[in-house]
Order: structure tokens, then C-alpha cells, then sequence
């Protein structure tokens, strides 16, 4: 369900009780755990489901999401060892598709109250066919009052 405020922002309630703030324009401003989430499996659910939307977000290369879901200082470090940046990240997936799929699997979360580390088996798909399977570790922090992916790596299974 929408709702809209004074400051001409809308709010929808997704993925197991993610708070999603929209500007006037449609941009993602803010992605928020509810206050009354505050048992580990409430706080499971959160972290699943906006590690979800944030890698929805990639595959779909929806670029406004990825900017909001992903730190200033943001890296990731893929199976080869190659450091991408934020701004490299978006950049490679804006340019041309850079995943075709990305399937979650074992999911596990650990957080606090400010940080959360997240370990999952993901499968990705690659534009030219290939197929990666890999544990995927995010560590999130609670940024301004919004959650953000701040690192990635990735380990590739064999």
C-alpha cells in the first residue's frame, strides 16, 4: 500500500516489512527495517529480503536502487580478486547487462544494532551463458538511519 506525506515522498511496505521511501520522481531515498522488528528471525527476514531486492536490483540493472542500497565507500571483491568500487560497480553494470540471474540459497545473517553480515550460496548468470556458483558475503551498516551494503566477496565454489 502507497502513502503519500507532506514532503512529497511515498512510502510501500516490501519484502517481509522492508520500509521503502520514494521520492516524487520514483528514486528510492530510503530503505529501513520497521522498529518493531526485533527478533533474530524478524531481523533474518529483513536482511534476506534486502539482500534480495539489492540483487534483484543488479540483475534488473536498475540503477537508482543500486545507488541507494549500496554505501559511498562500497566494494566488492569478485572470486579472481578484482576490486570494484561503487561508482566502478554501477558504471560496469550500467554500461551493459552484467548479470542474468542471481539465485540465493543456505541464507545465514548476523547483525546488531548497527551492522549486519550476511553469507549466502549464490548461483549468478553471466551474459555470454556461464554460470558461477559462489559463497557471497555482505557486511551492512546502518548508515543515517538507512541500511547499506558497504562490502561484498565473493568465493567462488569448486
Amino acid at each position: 500500500m502507497w502513502t503519500h506525506d507532506r514532503t512529497c515522498s511515498y512510502r510501500q511496505e516490501l519484502y517481509n516489512g522492508v520500509d521503502i521511501t520514494l521520492g516524487p520522481t520514483g528514486k528510492i531515498l530510503h530503505a529501513s527495517q520497521p522498529q518493531t522488528a526485533n527478533t533474530k528471525d524478524e531481523g533474518h527476514q529483513f536482511f534476506e529480503a534486502i539482500e534480495r531486492r539489492r540483487t534483484q536490483a543488479l540483475v534488473e540493472r536498475d540503477i537508482n536502487t543500486i545507488d541507494v542500497l549500496h554505501s559511498e565507500k562500497y566494494q566488492l571483491i569478485t572470486p579472481s580478486g578484482k576490486v570494484f568500487t561503487k561508482s566502478r560497480y554501477i558504471a560496469a553494470v550500467a554500461e551493459a547487462p552484467f548479470y542474468t540471474s542471481w539465485e540465493i540459497e543456505d541464507f545465514m545473517c548476523r547483525a546488531t544494532s548497527d551492522m549486519a553480515a550476511v553469507r549466502y550460496k549464490a548461483t549468478l548468470g553471466f551474459p555470454l551463458g556461464n554460470f558461477l556458483t559462489c559463497w557471497h558475503t555482505d557486511l551492512y551498516e546502518k548508515l543515517s538511519g538507512s541500511w547499506v551494503a558497504v562490502w561484498s566477496q565473493a568465493t567462488e565454489l569448486k
